[in-house]
């Protein structure tokens, strides 16, 4: 059996849209496979340490709740890039895909600084994004799957030139409504805008992070999961995916 050291980021501060969910998600699944998950909550104020977590979680907020938490984040920004850096893995949704960037520009010129580990930035723009995504995904070599979700977002998030993005979108918006690309990937460290949240309808995603965590915590390379009965999880999938292919393909 192993244990997960997860450190939670401001989860008092950044759980719009349930996204408390996806740590509930990883828990059980750690679980039905003999694991355990060890959850630090790490806020204002606290110490990030390095070397003392195998998974990072950052949820989601509105502009009010990432301003309160961005002058701390940015304190974390050597932290999070040496854990990074170590082969921990990382899962950043919406605000915190966001704030783990270079940094978010609102509609009246304010900015908040970023992190730096995705690179890519973000600038408010006059609309929201909203509505269920389907996104295609290669995670994994030769491995082609789907990711459903929920997007809700002013943000525009513009990769850098040859940044890794989380999928191609083939419905709905994306980091921007432009490029066809939905979130980032640097190694093991993942960011989407997907909320709903976003594990229990995706549970390979789930597994995926759970077999970088157990990785990075025995010191060996990841290796699949034994699989789970994903019934359930399935047709949770295929509804979020058929409401995103009704919106009609955009890219």
């Amino acid at each position: 059996m192993t244990t997960i050291r997860l450190a939670h980021l401001y989860p008092e501060y950044l759980n719009i849209y349930a996204d408390r969910g996806n740590i509930a998600v990883l828990t059980r699944r750690a679980e039905l496979r003999g694991h355990s998950l060890a959850i630090e909550a790490v806020s204002v104020g606290d110490a990030l340490r390095p070397g003392e977590h195998d998974l990072v979680y950052i949820g989601g907020g509105q502009d009010r709740e990432q301003t309160l938490v961005a002058p701390d984040l940015a304190a974390k920004s050597d932290a999070l890039h040496e854990i990074a850096a170590g082969g921990a893995a990382l899962l950043a949704v919406c605000g915190g895909y966001q704030l783990l960037g270079r940094g978010y520009r609102g509609r009246d010129g304010s900015e908040m600084l970023g992190v730096g580990l995705f690179p890519h930035e973000t600038v408010a723009g006059e609309r929201r994004l909203i509505g269920d995504v389907l996104l295609d995904c290669e995670l994994e070599p030769g491995l082609r799957r789907t990711v459903a979700g929920f997007e809700n977002h002013a943000g525009r998030t513009k990769l850098d030139a040859g940044a890794e993005p989380l999928g191609r979108v083939i419905a709905g918006f994306g980091n921007d409504g432009e490029s066809g690309f939905e979130g980032c990937r640097v190694g093991r460290a993942l960011g989407t805008y997907l909320h709903g949240p976003l594990l229990p309808r995706n549970p390979w995603l789930a597994d995926l992070l759970l077999s970088f965590a157990i990785a990075h915590a025995s010191g060996s390379e990841p290796m699949p999961l034994e699989p789970l009965p994903d019934r359930l999880e399935a047709v949770a999938h295929d509804v979020a995916a058929a409401r995103a292919r009704s919106r009609g393909g955009r890219f």
